[in-house]
């Protein structure tokens, strides 16, 4: 697994990550695609049936992780324990994603942000934090949807024309992991901008 290639902005695996593997015998990045995207499938459908589920918890956030990623990994919606090249001290996570939805329940109590910003800013925050060994960048696209269908009965965002959640490797994913890392920077804009540029 270690020799897999890694999209542009994807975090590397540790080998004690990689062991977590639940199906041995994948030897290429397309077929741990489509086990994880299968997988992903299945989270969403869990999802879309709870229409009145709390979306603003980080039991809500460990759970959706282990409904994407646990056919696949073993770790599915446990903290990482593992420094990486992005993300905070994992000792910090817990505190930090509870933190997070504390925020964003302010933020929605208090029409603190609209749709959109709110999206840019709840996704970014979560990503930054980084807090699963992997799969983060659909976690929180995913999870940022649903918070503002269950929490918010707004529309979801649009992170990839034609996509639902997945952004391949291409200028679109480039564009969005620079939005990201220009929101790492405290310029929140062109992920809005990005955001605003995929609207239907």
């Amino acid at each position: 697994m270690s020799h897999f290639d890694t999209p542009y902005g994807a975090t590397p695996l540790d080998p004690s990550e990689i062991e977590g593997l639940k199906i041995k015998n994948v030897t290429t990045r397309g077929q741990l695609d489509q086990l994880e995207a299968a997988g992903v499938s299945a989270g969403l459908l869990w999802l879309k049936r709870r229409k009145h589920l709390d979306t603003l918890s980080d039991d809500f956030l460990r759970e959706l992780h282990r409904r994407l990623f646990a056919k696949v990994w073993a770790w599915a919606g446990t903290y990482r324990t593992t420094e990486k090249n992005i993300g905070i001290d994992p000792s910090h996570i817990a505190v930090q994603v509870r933190e997070l939805v504390d925020n964003a329940r302010f933020w929605i109590d208090h029409s603190t942000y609209g749709r959109i910003e709110f999206a840019a800013r709840f996704h970014h925050q979560l990503v930054k934090i980084h807090p699963f060994p992997n799969g983060n960048g659909r976690l929180a696209r995913i999870a940022t949807n649903g918070i503002l269908s269950n929490a918010m009965g707004m529309p979801p965002v649009v992170w990839a024309r034609g996509k639902a959640h997945a952004i391949e490797d291409n200028a679109q994913r480039r564009a969005y992991i620079n939005a990201l890392r220009s929101a790492d920077g405290r310029d929140i804009r062109p992920l809005i901008h990005y955001l605003e540029s995929n609207e239907p």
